[in-house]
């Protein structure tokens, strides 16, 4: 089976490596000259854990391959994934011109049947907008339209495409599906879960979990307010919470709000879309209210901890999104070293993989080599983002870098008790 996958960003390059890892022919397209260069050079052009040795392999193999030529590629193709970005627009809806240059493209090049599959995160409908299109100039039976949602979390995306908790196939025509069970046969083989539906209700399961999640997130940083309040320790409440079967302990941890390439798209997104139905969904508009007024928050407790913070020196560890990835869209701990830069303070940041990223959007940022560098002579150290080497410090050296003994962590990643015990103010979270 020959497969085609249009976008080589976190989603498709993920997505094409992964089935040639399955065994199938996978050719990875993309219109960014830039992007197959490094690929064909044998470089990564994303920060993910895992994926240079899958990349590599299957090239190797020769089941991997890249180029410019998209044209080609899914003429030649009997699945077609469509994985290009659909970044937010200012009203929030998605922006889906590059969704449909690649439908474009492929019906300029359909020749016998295909299924073009839906693999980006779209609004609810598309499959039917992309059907209409292509109907215009090809016979119905020549074609099928799929909505096959990725479920990829950044720093982990090849584990989650191996081994997910299930695939969502949305598909009408009977051939097609087919093919879909086809070509996840090696997964459904090991148990993992096929859920088949119709093509809305898949694009919809994306939208809704990512919805979810969000509302998740949001829920526990609003407790960790009243925590702060009634002197209640948010990490014993979501560890409480966690341990009911019906809630689970995942995405229960307290922070400065999420950020990435997905929630905060997905979830105006999906406000987009129910408006355009005339559906409220207030509990999302909340979460989405709730997690804006969270990195808020989380500078007032840094202004506070520190005194005012114009003319100060503020450590910062962290500016990706999450751990074990460069990303840095909507990113709080970017958001918090903007607005710590435009009230007069100096920023001397420190991040695994996304200083470069970072140093791109905030000219002004003094990037450094390690977290101790990025203490030195700083007024204090505010921990943004959950790298598992932050959790390792060594407070007593970090007491020798920094001018004043003063910690906020805003992710918990300390117990107060062994941080106070080193000398230092710290201050975290829905924490007495």
């Amino acid at each position: 089976m020959k497969i085609t996958v249009v976008g080589t960003g976190y989603v498709g390059l993920v997505t094409g490596a992964c089935l040639s890892n399955l065994g199938l022919n996978a050719v990875c397209a993309d219109v960014d000259e830039s992007k197959i260069a490094v690929l064909l050079a044998g470089g990564i052009p994303i920060y993910e854990p895992g994926l240079e040795e899958v990349v590599h392999r299957n090239v190797h193999a020769g089941r991997l391959s890249f180029t410019t030529d998209v044209a080609a590629a899914t003429r030649d193709a009997e699945v077609v994934f469509l994985a290009v970005g659909t970044p937010p627009l200012p009203d929030g809806s998605a922006d889906m011109r590059y969704i449909f240059d690649a439908v474009r493209v492929f019906s300029e090049n359909h020749t016998g049947y295909q299924v073009l599959v839906t693999k980006s995160t779209v609004p609810v409908g598309t499959g039917a907008r992309i059907e209409a299109i292509l109907a215009e100039k090809h016979a119905k039976d020549t074609f099928a339209v799929v909505s096959n949602p990725e479920f990829l979390r950044e720093g982990s995306a090849v584990s989650d495409f191996t081994n997910p908790d299930r695939i969502v196939v949305g598909c009408d025509d009977p051939k097609a599906l087919e093919i879909m069970k086809r070509l996840y046969k090696n997964q459904t083989d090991k148990s993992i879960r096929l859920l088949i539906t119709n093509r809305v209700s898949a694009e919809l399961i994306k939208y809704a979990s990512n919805g979810f999640l969000s509302v998740k997130i949001s829920f526990v940083n609003e407790v960790s307010r009243l925590c702060e309040e009634v002197g209640a320790d948010v990490m014993d409440v979501a560890r409480g919470m966690g341990m009911d079967s019906r809630i689970g302990p995942r995405f229960l941890s307290p922070g400065p709000g999420y950020g990435g390439s997905c929630f905060p798209k997905d979830t105006r997104a999906l406000l987009d879309v129910a408006k355009a139905h005339k559906v409220p969904l207030r509990v999302v508009e909340a979460a989405v209210a709730a997690n804006e007024d969270q990195v808020q928050r989380s500078l007032n407790k840094i202004e506070r901890a520190f005194g005012g913070v114009k003319g100060k020196t503020v450590a910062l560890l962290g500016l990706a999104f999450k751990s074990d990835t460069d990303d840095i869209r909507e990113s709080p701990s970017v958001k918090i070293a903007a607005a710590l830069l435009d009230a007069g303070a100096t920023v001397q940041a420190y991040d695994p993989a996304a200083a470069e990223n970072a140093l791109r959007e905030l000219p002004a940022l003094k990037v450094c080599p390690d977290s101790y560098a990025a203490a030195q002579g700083a007024d204090g150290l505010v921990i943004a983002t959950e790298w598992d080497e932050f959790k390792q410090l060594d407070w007593p050296r970090l007491k020798q870098c920094l001018k004043n003994h003063l910690a906020v962590d805003l992710r918990n990643l300390h117990d107060p008790r062994d941080v106070r015990d080193a000398g230092f103010n710290y201050y975290s979270v829905g924490r007495p």
